[in-house]
């Protein structure tokens, strides 16, 4: 049973992927205001080839203005599994189709301030059904396949990595899958 309780909310923000909430908190002794960022939610692969190379990108990210190391990932469209949007998102990115899929973790990305939830998946299987990217960003992105221990390698020498891309890609290192 929460000791706290919402008085009263209104939306700040309406983007095409996510909103703005502001809300009201009543708790145990005081009223207190939190912004929190709806989001859909989001999904990623650590796709693996029958030679045991993962799919990586390269791609750029406005946000930071740089081009990153990523796994393929992508947003929830609505009325989606979290299983339908990440092979929905495996063709676009990456051009393969996987036979197996299997899901290996689910995060809150910063409950502090957003309700996301991201899906990781290992995916095999993988048959070739060529590339739809959706955005400049993804048509300017390079696919790269590296190795289990070049993996290893980019994990422990980039200075800045996608946190999901480091999630997904240490448990498929450290876990009997990824083996």
């Amino acid at each position: 049973m929460s000791e706290f309780s919402v008085v009263s909310s209104e939306t700040l923000l309406r983007s095409y992927v996510f909103s703005v909430e502001r809300r009201v908190i009543r708790g145990e002794s005081q009223e207190f205001t939190r912004d929190i960022a709806h989001h859909p939610g989001a999904v990623a692969m650590v796709a693996e080839d029958h030679e045991g190379r993962v799919a990586m990108l390269r791609q750029y990210r406005s946000t930071f203005d740089q081009v990153v190391w990523e796994i393929p990932a992508g947003t929830m469209e609505p009325d989606s599994t979290p299983l339908e949007n990440a092979q929905r998102e495996l063709e676009e990115e990456v051009g393969v189709r996987a036979g197996e899929w299997h899901l290996i973790a689910q995060s809150l990305i910063s409950p502090g301030w957003t309700d996301q939830r991201m899906y990781i998946f290992h995916a095999t299987r993988l048959t070739d059904v060529g590339r739809r990217p959706d955005g400049p960003e993804e048509l300017a992105a390079r696919v790269i396949w590296m190795t289990r221990h070049e993996v290893a390698d980019l994990l422990r020498e980039a200075e800045f990595f996608d946190a999901t891309a480091r999630q997904g890609l240490s448990y498929f290192l450290e876990s009997p899958v990824g083996r």
